[in-house]
């Protein structure tokens, strides 16, 4: 059920869990959440395939088994590797979503939050095109507003993270990069989400 607010949200999350406006590519890497597990933490990653290249189309690939490690060197470390976040944000802006939102996809690993490991039972995963070392894009951050905001009307999203947060001294995404006060907005905070990077710099938002 959706959360009472003033508008409509930009990419509505149908019972299904899929985001309408999103580019529907559907892949196998998930399974089933535990019984009664909630919904209740929302992930930021980056990822760039070749690290660095963008718009390759090797994400959408990767996700969905249809990469080849011959194409590119550093691929090899991919090799039977099976991931897929739930959506990802391209430079453009581009939103594609893998797996419905009802889905445990497979993207946090070993990881824990607040006392609870195995993030994956909980969470949502949204890849943001890009890497530790560069800055992210205007449509990038306009798009995961909106997405954001969808996604913590439908489900009892309490936490956005970072895989960072949920994996330190293994993870660092989505990097020193990443602006989190572009996600400090009254569309988003209005629904009483907090965020660990800002209670890791001792802010008050």
């Amino acid at each position: 059920m959706l959360r009472k607010t003033g508008c409509e949200p930009s990419f509505r999350i149908s019972d299904e869990g899929w985001a309408e406006g999103a580019v529907r590519c559907p892949s196998t890497h998930s399974d089933e959440r535990p019984a009664g597990s909630p919904i209740d933490l929302l992930v930021i990653h980056n990822i760039s395939l070749p690290p660095g290249e963008f718009g390759t189309g090797c994400v959408q690939r990767f996700f969905t088994d249809r990469l080849s490690v011959d194409e590119h060197p550093t691929f090899e470390s991919l090799r039977d590797l099976h991931v897929a976040s739930h959506f990802l944000i391209e430079r453009t802006g581009t939103v594609t979503q893998f797996l419905p939102c009802t889905a445990r996809g497979w993207h946090a690993g070993i990881s824990s939050f607040e006392g609870r490991s195995r993030c994956n039972d909980f969470s949502i995963g949204i890849e943001i095109e890009g890497t530790d070392f560069c800055p992210f894009e205007e449509a990038q951050y306009a798009a995961l507003v909106k997405l954001a905001r969808a996604i913590i009307l439908r489900y009892p999203i309490r936490a956005v993270a970072g895989h960072s947060d949920i994996a330190p001294g293994r993870k660092t995404d989505p990097g020193p990069f990443f602006d989190w006060s572009r996600l400090a907005v009254p569309e988003i905070l209005g629904c009483g989400v907090s965020f660990p990077f800002f209670k890791a710099c001792g802010l008050t938002i």
